[in-house]
């Protein structure tokens, strides 16, 4: 049995622990390791402290167990670990990922990238504790928390929601529906159903303009499909500023999110959200727009005037009230129309404090 199963099998029993100063040897800990699955009750280790360091354990240098102090016994707590981040690969989340790219965030996580639905699919199956997830998903998967201050939402027209028709919109009885962001596609179904006439007919497909209106009327393309759209050869809808137009309201497509379980594994030295703050303030900053519109440029064939304007102008990067009061009208209205289930209470993540007791 190595130590981690042990740990895994005797969470929460109580052992009597023995500390001394210094860097723990390893033929102690091995010994530690040794007499713990043995069943032993008390154990001589060296350690700095109550926090044993993982490397004393053979564990990987990100991963540590934390023991609480109840009297001269010690309670085998939990293990910290270093959070999965999965993250989306579009323009607009590039000033949010700054200091994980650019800075020395990313030593702290384990990063991958994907698109908004399978991000939220990555946290429902826990393969990934932190995602920047449609705001859909939150309405879909149970546990979640969210990262306070932080979104990507528009205040205004967003250019990279869009409805593309070769029919005006009073003729349109299909819609493609680009179901890489299950917001977009819920947005989409409000706006038929509640102004724009119902009684249109959905169908999933792939972020394919030319497909979707070989056999639909219309289609949605969301992220870096619907901003590299000639938009002069086509009838085109903004859904954000359709949105604001008859509610008044900014609109949230996606927020950070952590599973509630993770919390409990995350460095309590770790403030989670002034790391993602501080990335997305750092990446709003001059110097980094310049360098992202300089780096995306080639990928989307827009000019560095349209990639800094839409950064900064089309995308609203705050989860400020009037962000909050249009997400809660957002899933009111989705749920209305049953697009999406009743969203639960935003849960937003706060700081653990894991207090030793002496």
């Amino acid at each position: 049995m190595d130590i981690g199963q042990w740990f895994s099998l005797n969470l929460g029993k109580i052992y009597t622990l023995l500390f001394f100063d210094g860097v723990i040897p390893s033929a102690a800990v091995f010994q530690a390791e040794r007499d713990l699955a043995r069943g032993a009750s008390i154990v001589r280790a060296r350690s700095l402290g109550p926090l044993v360091k993982a490397r004393a354990f053979g564990m990987t240098p990100q991963k540590r167990v934390k023991l609480s102090a109840q009297s001269k016994k010690y309670r085998v707590h939990r293990f910290m670990r270093r959070l999965r981040i999965s993250a989306i690969s579009y323009l607009n989340t590039a000033p949010l990922m700054w200091d994980f790219e650019h800075g020395e965030a990313g030593r702290q996580f384990d990063i991958s990238y994907t698109l908004p639905s399978a991000c939220a699919r990555a946290l429902a199956e826990g393969t990934a504790d932190i995602g920047i997830i449609p705001a859909a998903a939150y309405a879909q998967i149970p546990g979640l928390q969210v990262l306070p201050d932080i979104a990507i939402a528009s205040r205004r027209a967003v250019r990279s929601i869009l409805l593309v028709s070769k029919v005006p919109i009073t003729q349109v009885h299909s819609v493609a529906l680009d179901t890489s962001s299950m917001t977009s596609v819920a947005l989409t179904k409000i706006l038929f159903e509640k102004w724009l006439g119902g009684g249109r007919t959905f169908f999933p497909m792939e972020p394919n303009i030319e497909k979707m209106l070989a056999s639909h009327d219309a289609g949605l393309l969301i992220g870096d499909p619907a901003l590299r759209i000639d938009r002069s050869r086509y009838q085109t809808l903004d859904l954000a500023e359709e949105w604001i137009r008859y509610t008044g309201k900014p609109f949230v497509f996606a927020f950070w999110a952590i599973r509630g379980a993770a919390l409990g594994e995350a460095d309590p030295a770790l403030d989670l959200a002034a790391v993602f703050r501080d990335s997305r303030d750092h990446g709003l900053e001059p110097s980094s727009l310049d360098q992202i519109a300089h780096e995306w440029v080639p990928r989307l064939g827009l000019t560095e005037s349209d990639v800094r304007s839409y950064l900064t102008e089309s995308i609203h990067y705050q989860l400020d009230a009037g962000c909050l009061e249009g997400l809660q009208l957002f899933y009111r209205y989705a749920a209305e129309i049953g697009a999406l289930p009743r969203a639960p209470e935003l849960q937003f993540a706060e700081p653990v404090v894991r207090e030793i007791i002496g």
